[in-house]
């Protein structure tokens, strides 16, 4: 039985779990011995290690055949020191993993003004988030040239789910951008994303890059919108960004400021993914019918 170890388990990682944990033996890395318990319950062996401590990963050297990489970056900083040391740690092993996967942001491509993009557009990251994340990505991509690991990069937009919509924004009355100055956004159901992940665990091209996103075309107030009428909730109302740096938070801002049409040729042809959720509002609507479920 090959074995696979999981970095970063959290949401995704407990769906990519639920859906491999027969034919692989999976090794979860948690940060806290406490939900070593939740995680061995549902089929993983836990690894109490922790990425911004090398010495507590040293015993990841040697562990798995193969790696899916889903932890974040650190807070702060341009660099990101948690990759560099899992790479420190898996590199001390005689024997490396054969493929290492890495789920990134499609934030590395910044403001790209609403054109359609592929994975060769020219990285522009606008944020000190998106920098660590391209750091990320070099280390990787580098260490599995000289290593000889195949390294997969999957880079996704905003992960949604039934119980990851935007529902307590919309309860609050947050604003949305009027169209004129409004983004286009891209999103990915944490389904697809945990499809993905295993996909390229069994298609992904060494040093090969995919944009991990599904078919929707939409501008992000128009999600808003799709999101409210499902949950009959009040649509959003209309700011101009004039309007809207003056009342929202920049972090919230920062969300609005860059405008991307990703495709998704690549996830489909050569990971050969079929989108269990192929807009959002298929997605949507499985998470309505799954609301009226638990309430009837």
């Amino acid at each position: 039985m090959q074995k696979i170890l999981i970095v970063g388990s959290g949401d995704v990682a407990r769906r990519i779990l639920s859906r491999i944990a027969r034919r692989y033996r999976v090794y979860a890395m948690l940060r806290d011995p406490g939900r070593c318990a939740e995680w061995r319950a549902a089929g993983a062996l836990p690894v109490v290690a922790d990425l911004d401590d090398r010495i507590s990963l040293s015993r990841l050297a040697g562990l798995a055949d193969h790696v899916l990489h889903l932890a974040p970056p650190p807070a702060e900083g341009l660099g990101d020191r948690r990759t560099r040391n899992l790479l420190a740690a898996l590199s001390k092993a005689k024997s490396l993993p054969r493929r290492l996967i890495y789920v990134s942001t499609t934030g590395v491509y910044g403001d790209c003004g609403g054109a359609p993009i592929d994975e060769i557009r020219r990285l522009n990251p606008e944020s000190a988030r998106a920098e660590r994340r391209v750091a990320a990505e070099r280390s990787l991509r580098a260490w599995g040239r000289a290593a000889g690991v195949a390294v997969s990069i999957l880079r996704a937009p905003g992960i949604y789910a039934a119980d990851r919509l935007p529902l307590e924004r919309l309860q609050k009355g947050l604003p949305a951008l009027v169209d004129r100055d409004d983004v286009f956004t891209n999103h990915i159901h944490a389904d697809d994303l945990a499809a993905a992940c295993i996909a390229a665990l069994r298609r992904g091209g060494s040093n090969r890059v995919y944009n991990a996103v599904d078919d929707s075309d939409l501008k992000m107030a128009d999600y808003f919108d799709r999101v409210a009428d499902a949950f009959a909730l009040p649509r959003p109302p209309r700011l101009t960004r004039a309007e809207a740096g003056q009342s929202l938070s920049p972090v919230q801002l920062s969300f609005m400021r860059e405008s991307r049409r990703i495709g998704n040729r690549r996830l489909k042809d050569e990971l050969k993914l079929r989108l269990a959720y192929p807009t959002v509002d298929v997605g949507i609507a499985a998470a309505l019918a799954r609301r009226n479920a638990c309430s009837s």
